[in-house]
């Protein structure tokens, strides 16, 4: 099984996170393509069995700039029923926490994707066992609901 983790980071929080999650997907036995999202063309995702999108929130609650056109993209694309997940990295102080990850499910959705594991949230990089052990939890879920539908 093949997926494309595909990220936005700016202070490299998701990117943490999107590192751990590949780790933990690798030792699940699935083969992670990891690309970032500025400059990576969503129509790349039909090649794979699986997508992963992660992004941090930028001001209100807005998707980062260099997420927009891959966003735009995906929203005319169709996956099918391809599986896929989100996570992101957020600040609590700003009204709309981790926004970005909500319009990213929507986007997959409108897609045609199917979301098969709740989204991950996290409040900037993960910086505890606790939170590490989230984004584990988060891969080990994608896995298995993953292997199920193939």
């Amino acid at each position: 099984m093949r997926i494309c983790l595909v990220f936005a980071s700016m202070s490299g929080n998701t990117e943490d996170m999107a590192v751990l999650i590949k780790q933990e997907l690798e030792k699940e036995g699935i083969e992670v393509i990891l690309e970032e999202m500025d400059g990576y063309s969503a129509v790349q995702l039909v090649d794979f069995n699986g997508v992963i999108l992660g992004s941090y929130t930028w001001g209100d609650g807005d998707l980062p700039y260099e997420a927009e056109e891959f966003e735009e993209e995906l929203a005319t694309l169709d996956l099918g029923s391809m599986p896929s997940a989100v996570f992101g990295s957020g600040d609590r102080n700003y009204p709309a926490y981790c926004e970005a990850v909500n319009l990213l499910e929507e986007t997959l959705q409108k897609a045609g994707a199917i979301l098969i594991c709740d989204s991950l949230k996290n409040e900037f990089e993960p910086k505890n066992e606790e939170e590490e052990e989230a984004c584990r939890r988060f891969a080990q879920q994608f896995s298995s609901t993953l292997r199920q539908r193939v």
